[in-house]
């Protein structure tokens, strides 16, 4: 049996992760990192940028960004959207879409002034060699006193187990109907979280069904902040929310904030 990596899942994810998110989380991160990244002078680089959901909104408020990531047919939605802008529209100068691994990101040495890793990105990383990987990797292109900026979502391993539960339904572009029907199981002792997804697609007499695993690892923020230390970073700010109110146990995501070290 193939062993379980953060990445599978997220190819067959393309066609739905913007309607769940419209759904669930919709755009209320993205005044926060257009803020903190318009605030930097330099390039901006976003790990597992998807489908551009932050991406260019950010790049159309002018921020020169680069967004790497893994999935080919996340980030041809993620073109499509761009070419669908009148070509006069910023955001076709200001971003860069890149694939790569973000455990080895193909970029040269201290070349951004910052990088973000929004909603749980890093919660893909599923070892501590992967997390340990990419914040080395991050070092390395992020410029002496650069900022880091991530954020976790702190509730996936509180949520209960169950099978084939109907999550959200719905029209989706193009006049299909779609539901979410999804099961949830936990592995407490790796910090695991797996998420099996089952989506049916209805168009007029036509069903369709789509099945694919997403899973999450979930560290406690104060094991985060120390692997950040031991990567060269200094924690700046933790964060409980995106309007910079101060992180606790209780908050609905954990926002941290660090500085590449000069050594």
């Amino acid at each position: 049996m193939a062993k379980k990596e953060g990445w599978h899942g997220w190819e067959e994810y393309a066609p739905f992760y913007d309607w769940e998110n419209a759904r669930t989380l919709g755009r209320r991160d993205v005044p926060f990192w257009r803020r903190a990244a318009s605030r930097v002078e330099g390039r901006v680089l976003e790990l597992g940028c998807g489908t551009g959901r932050i991406s260019l909104p950010l790049a159309r408020a002018g921020v020169s960004l680069v967004g790497v990531d893994r999935s080919a047919a996340m980030l041809a939605r993620a073109r499509r959207r761009v070419l669908r802008r009148h070509t006069a529209w910023p955001e076709r100068q200001a971003l860069t879409l890149v694939q790569g691994d973000i455990r080895a990101l193909p970029f040269g040495t201290g070349g951004f002034s910052m990088v973000v890793a929004p909603y749980g990105v890093l919660q893909s990383l599923l070892r501590d060699r992967d997390l340990s990987a990419t914040l080395d990797s991050v070092a390395r292109v992020l410029a002496v006193g650069g900022i880091f900026g991530l954020d976790l979502v702190p509730d996936v391993p509180n949520w209960r187990e169950y099978r084939n539960k109907v999550q959200m339904r719905g029209r989706a572009a193009g006049g299909a109907h779609l539901t979410l029907v999804e099961s949830v199981r936990q592995e407490p002792r790796r910090h695991l979280t797996t998420f099996e997804q089952r989506y049916i697609e209805r168009r007029g007499r036509k069903v369709a069904e789509h099945r694919f695993e997403l899973t999450f690892r979930t560290l406690p923020i104060r094991t985060m902040t120390r692997k950040l230390e031991a990567a060269g970073f200094t924690v700046d700010a933790v964060l409980g929310d995106y309007r910079g109110r101060p992180w606790d146990e209780r908050s609905d995501v954990w926002i941290i904030l660090a500085r590449r070290d000069p050594h």
